[in-house]
């Protein structure tokens, strides 16, 4: 396992947090790195890797609509996708250790 690997892929991808923040970057765009994140998604606990796409689903089918909808909103899963980020920060962190 390829830990300073999957640490720059964990940085490169909360940068895209921020990035689509900003509107910065899309949600397909997003989704389309986190995918590719490969060694990232290897160096964490299987659950890490099920939420994150579950996030990323569920922030690209958001998209479709305007304007927030009932079931989805786009902050509230950029917050969550921000903690994620964290969580697999720390994730890694014991791992490097």
């Amino acid at each position: 396992m390829n830990t300073m690997q999957a640490t720059q892929q964990l940085q490169q991808l909360r940068s895209g947090f921020e990035q689509l923040a900003l509107q910065q970057v899309t949600p397909a765009a997003l989704g389309q790195q986190a995918r590719a994140a490969t060694a990232l998604l290897q160096a964490l606990p299987g659950r890490y890797a099920e939420v994150l796409l579950n996030l990323l689903d569920r922030l690209e089918s958001s998209a479709l609509f305007t304007e927030e909808s009932c079931s989805f909103s786009q902050k509230d899963l950029l917050d969550n996708l921000k903690l994620w980020g964290e969580k697999a920060q720390a994730q890694l962190d014991r791992l490097a250790a």
